[in-house]
């Protein structure tokens, strides 16, 4: 069972690792949120994703790559114009308030759960389930390298955060986001 949750886990990893957009993504949630309410609404989300992908198994890897890359980039422009929007705090940060808490949770789980459907994370988690049939081994495999990839993207934008002003981060979110939505949509014409 051992070597099993260590495949799961560095497959997961690895794939994930390369290209993946959600790294740049939880990197800019990083710069506006604490990483408490982010991580557990990132983490719940892949939670989620990975057991889809193992309960699934094959399925996942199936879902229409159109459909996938429209929800993906109505995601992405969503939270583009939410940040645009959104009133700075005076340092930049949601601060810890019982409203304010759930808010940025509920954020980081929709932009992690809502896109990406059928990534190669999934993918991985779903061939190496289908595989071996030890679903609770695969998925906690898996769900440990997507919060382990989340905590190094999370790494990133508190190092942003502690040197570049709010202002430019804003910015630098907001295009960061409407790129990928972009990105998205491409995917989806080129795939027509």
């Amino acid at each position: 069972m051992l070597y099993l949750l260590l495949l799961s886990y560095v497959t997961v990893f690895t794939a994930e690792l390369v290209g993946d957009k959600l790294l740049y993504t939880i990197s800019a949630l990083s710069t506006r949120y604490r990483l408490a309410p982010l991580l557990s609404g990132v983490a719940l989300a892949f939670m989620g994703k990975m057991a889809a992908a193992v309960v699934l198994g094959g399925l996942v890897a199936r879902l229409p790559v159109k459909f996938v890359a429209l929800v993906s980039a109505a995601t992405f422009f969503t939270m583009a114009l939410a940040l645009t929007f959104k009133a700075p705090a005076s340092d930049g940060l949601e601060h810890a308030h019982p409203g304010r808490w759930f808010r940025p949770a509920l954020i980081s789980f929709s932009v992690v759960f809502f896109s990406e459907w059928g990534d190669i994370g999934q993918i991985a988690a779903a061939t190496i389930e289908a595989r071996f049939q030890a679903p609770l081994v695969v998925w906690l495999g898996a769900t440990l390298a997507m919060v382990t990839k989340a905590i190094l993207a999370m790494t990133v934008g508190v190092a942003l955060r502690n040197r570049i002003s709010q202002e430019v981060l804003r910015y630098c979110g907001v295009g960061l986001l409407f790129s990928l939505g972009l990105f998205s949509l491409l995917n989806v014409a080129l795939h027509w």
